[in-house]
């Protein structure tokens, strides 16, 4: 049998819950999309180095990125594109994280 004074025990541990239960799903959503704007500058690399590798100019992959900077390294027979963004879509705690990407594709024996 329950005393009188225990009534309001579950609206308190319900109220401490409800808070860690948010923050745990913001962390799960930034993760998200933190590896979404990674398969898309993995993308874009891909793109590039094929396209540099091929003799055409560099950049017009990179407009699948807002903001997305590229850089072209030549590595022996290999042409290999890194592509970064300093900052997420976001603000706050998730724009601290760079992201970046590169791929490498065989240069044509230039």
């Amino acid at each position: 049998m329950e005393g009188k004074g225990d009534s309001g025990s579950v609206s308190a541990e319900f109220a401490t819950v409800i808070p860690a239960v948010i923050l745990v799903l913001a962390a799960c959503l930034a993760g998200l999309q933190l590896s979404s704007q990674q398969l898309q500058l993995q993308q874009v690399a891909t793109m590039e180095a094929r396209s540099v590798a091929r003799g055409e100019p560099v950049g017009e992959a990179a407009v699948l990125v807002p903001g997305a900077t590229l850089r072209v390294e030549h590595r022996g027979e290999l042409v290999c594109v890194i592509a970064s963004v300093a900052s997420s879509k976001t603000s706050g705690l998730i724009a601290a994280f760079p992201v970046s990407a590169w791929s490498c594709a065989f240069d044509g024996g230039r």
